[in-house]
């Protein structure tokens, strides 16, 4: 007589999987079935249900709606030419209150928008400082944003200033300035205006707090690129210290290489 072995239970990854597939192949389109219908369906408990569906809101793929379930997370990505975002003829419309990262959105048909600035003096983490050329710990200026597409957060665009270059200038203003060439290009008798930049791009992992300002949960592991533009002034003096967080899954950095 031949013992018949249980039928082996699906764990949260595999529960994931699946979904995930569903998601992918478009037979889930819009949102999660209700959590007793897969319960149901999976033959497993309410807790390794919800553990499935954290390991998909980890990767950014569904977002979950506080009494109305579990939707999935579309948005399109963008394809953003870095060698021509702040380079030779900036796209500033200053009436209009579009700078040059809002043009270039705009010229890819989709809708740009950015959260109120939040500006503070903090002391220079060492890597800020060395990409600025000052002591750890040396008081900068802290300028950080998130920058929007049709609605959805894309980027954190966080820049960071020696003081001296900051101080008493619209930098310190929480709204957005638009200036043509830029802010750094109309103060202080142009002595800060950037002639020369440095870009390095590396893979990242997301921190809490850059999480949440991404809309994504604690522990997120959509895969993240990380932005850093160095600006410097005539003299060869660090002027800015830009960092850009850019989800993956989101955001394609172009660069094109002329001979």
């Amino acid at each position: 007589m031949t013992t018949r072995q249980p039928k082996k239970r699906m764990g949260a990854k595999d529960i994931a999987a699946v979904l995930r597939s569903r998601i992918d192949n478009g037979a889930i389109e819009r949102q999660l079935p209700p959590t007793r219908v897969l319960v149901a369906e999976f033959e497993t408990s309410a807790e390794t249900l919800r553990q499935a569906v954290g390991i998909l809101r980890a990767e950014g793929r569904v977002t979950s709606q506080q009494g109305k379930g579990v939707f999935v997370r579309r948005v399109e990505p963008i394809e953003f030419a870095m060698h021509r975002f702040e380079h030779g003829n900036r796209r500033d419309d200053v009436e209009n209150g579009i700078d040059d990262w809002k043009a270039a959105i705009l010229e890819l048909g989709r809708v740009p928008s950015q959260d109120t600035p939040t500006v503070s003096v903090e002391r220079a983490p060492t890597d800020i400082a060395r990409e600025l050329g000052v002591e750890p710990g040396t008081f900068v200026v802290a300028r950080r944003r998130t920058r929007r597409v049709d609605g959805e957060p894309f980027q954190l665009a966080d820049s960071w200033f020696p003081t001296e270059v900051a101080f008493d200038t619209p930098l310190m203003d929480e709204e957005d300035v638009t200036m043509p060439g830029g802010i750094l290009a109309n103060i202080k008798n142009r002595q800060y205006a950037q002639t020369r930049k440095v870009d390095k791009l590396r893979a990242w992992t997301l921190t809490a707090d850059q999480a949440v300002r991404l809309g994504l949960p604690t522990g997120s592991t959509v895969p993240v690129l990380r932005h850093v533009r160095v600006g410097y002034n005539s003299a060869g003096t660090a002027v800015r210290c830009m960092v850009t967080i850019a989800p993956g899954d989101l955001n394609t950095l172009v660069y094109e290489i002329e001979d």
